[in-house]
């Protein structure tokens, strides 16, 4: 398939990753940080990269180019995985944090950590059911439980860099 998307999703998927790669190796690099000190600033790129990479998928789905939204929902699935392993390690290092503004902001930070966190716990057994169900040829249940999965996924990945906006840069203003 050629237009839009090229004739290797996945390849133009990688080079983005390699791109993305190099100004945080530079980050790294220049500013003495270690590798849990930049793990924050991974995940809020890995949610980033979720949330596009569905886009996209979803975009080429509904144009009837499935060749081109599988390999973009599996670039979706390495990249959430990914984010979740990066996650457990930052947590298991550094532990939970805590908001430290006492002003309007709090609640606000507070709702959208809520229902991002609730969301998330059902991330993965949403995902892991509609994988099945597409690699077993099970369409019309995948497109069922896909219609959910879709928007639930989608905004624990955006709501994800929101965390992390909030959390290290606008709570440190």
């Amino acid at each position: 398939m050629s237009g839009f998307y090229g004739r290797h999703p996945l390849a133009w998927v990688g080079f983005a990753l390699a791109v993305l790669a190099v100004p945080l190796y530079g980050l790294v690099r220049e500013s003495g940080l270690g590798f849990i000190d930049i793990l924050p600033t991974v995940n809020a790129t890995l949610n980033a990269t979720s949330a596009v990479l569905l886009f996209v998928a979803w975009r080429a789905i509904k144009a009837k180019h499935i060749a081109v939204h599988r390999a973009f929902m599996l670039a979706a699935v390495a990249t959430s995985a990914l984010f979740l392993v990066c996650y457990l390690i930052r947590v298991a290092a550094t532990g939970t944090h805590v908001y430290p503004r006492h002003d309007f902001t709090r609640p606000i930070y507070l709702a959208i950590l809520g229902s991002h966190t609730v969301l998330a716990a059902t991330v993965p057994f949403l995902v892991a059911r509609a994988l099945y169900l597409a690699l077993r040829g099970r369409f019309d249940a995948h497109r069922r439980i896909a219609r959910v999965t879709f928007p639930i996924w989608m905004y624990v990945s955006v709501t994800g860099v929101v965390v992390y906006v909030m959390l290290y840069h606008v709570a440190r203003m």
